[in-house]
């Protein structure tokens, strides 16, 4: 019989799903919630019917190398947090593919370190078309590698001039926020509101951050203080952080997991993390410090891969990336500002305080230095 066959080949596929990071259980109601992937399959059962073709020779001609069902319209890389169940990943990775009636593969390696880690590794044989998902801390590593392909989209003239980094136009920004330390106001009755006052000993071991060298928010950190205490003094400082810190995480799920569990009451996160926790469990227990010196500020973009075989349909993603159906759901998945306000804010981003000072670092000096700061960091941490 065709179907017995057909359908162990369906299970069996690790290829069908069109998203990666929905892992395939091998049960096939795993397969058929995809409303278009059903529609598919049944168009493809009715012809073999019609052909009489022997049922497994023709299931492992339609599912071991048809690019109808194994080859994606556009692969993406991106974070893990943004592609999780919580994030914006499934919400507007679904609209972008009924929008284009494609099929969108996402790849999410780890925090935005690995990811562009991976882009870089793969440069002379892109696997992937898209990246989504650096920060403005990471530009110029991604620059010096030369990994990009230029394109601006029409939508970039509703974009304010300060978030627009790249004169090239290599990178597109899709959200912006500020690095802050996140506390519990139940257990820090008096939060902190310097850097300074992190290294004060009544927090000693109860702040956990993120590791510069391949987090992104970790990587703010360390521009922070820099931009505050300059090159010279930096590390002084964060030798007198280093009692502070219970631990130092890869990335930043890990970090804020260990924050939610009660395990440490500081974190290094978003002034934008306190109102996930008023919008979705209705409290206001978790507070954003404000700190005088000002805030650093991240800035996300997404690019197109140099040499990826699917430019214009990247190019598509790139202008849907701007569109109110993307940008709409980022305030309440992605915890960040949208870039293009096409509707006020959530009520609960009342507690998400704008710092009244972004602090930066010049980018030709980033340029020049990173690569020297995180080994002097390195060297300095691991003492």
């Amino acid at each position: 019989m065709f179907l017995p066959g057909a359908l162990l080949v369906l299970q069996l596929s690790p290829r069908f799903s069109p998203f990666e990071s929905y892992q395939h259980t091998g049960d096939l109601n795993d397969v058929f919630r995809f409303p278009e992937c059903n529609k598919l399959i049944r168009r493809l059962f009715m012809k073999i019917k019609a052909l009489h073709l022997p049922g497994i020779l023709l299931g492992m001609i339609l599912f071991g190398s048809s690019p109808l069902l194994g080859q994606p319209d556009l692969t993406l890389y991106t974070y893990d947090s943004f592609n999780s169940e919580w994030g914006p990943g499934p919400v507007v990775f679904k609209r972008f593919e009924e929008k284009c009636r494609c099929i969108l593969k996402v790849v999410a390696p780890g925090d935005s370190g690995s990811m562009l880690n991976r882009a870089i590794l793969e440069k002379n044989n892109p696997r992937a078309d898209l990246v989504l998902g650096i920060n403005n801390s990471e530009l110029d590593k991604s620059f010096r590698y030369g990994i990009w392909e230029s394109y601006r989209s029409s939508m970039m003239d509703r974009v304010p001039q300060e978030l627009q980094m790249d004169p090239k136009n290599r990178v597109t920004p899709f959200d912006y926020g500020y690095i802050a330390f996140v506390y519990d106001s139940e257990r820090v009755k008096s939060p902190p509101q310097s850097l300074e006052d992190l290294t004060a000993s009544r927090f000693r071991k109860k702040i956990v951050i993120e590791n510069p060298k391949i987090s992104s928010p970790g990587l703010s950190m360390l521009h922070w203080t820099i931009s505050v205490y300059g090159e010279d003094k930096y590390l002084d400082y964060w030798n007198r952080l280093k009692p502070s810190l219970l631990t130092i995480t890869d990335g930043w799920s890990a970090a804020y997991g260990m924050f939610t569990k009660g395990e440490v009451p500081l974190v290094l996160s978003y002034v934008t993390s306190p109102a996930y926790h008023l919008e979705y469990e209705k409290t206001e227990r978790y507070r954003a410090a404000v700190f005088q010196e000002g805030h650093y500020q991240q800035v996300e973009f997404a690019g197109i891969l140099k040499d990826s075989q699917n430019q214009e349909r990247a190019r598509e993603f790139i202008d849907f990336m701007l569109s109110k159906d993307f940008q709409d759901a980022i305030p309440l998945t992605n915890w960040m500002f949208p870039v293009i306000n096409y509707q006020p804010l959530p009520e609960s981003f009342r507690i998400a305080p704008k710092p009244g000072r972004a602090t930066e670092l010049d980018p030709s000096l980033v340029r020049e230095k990173n690569s020297q700061w995180l080994k002097d960091w390195t060297r300095s941490m691991s003492r």
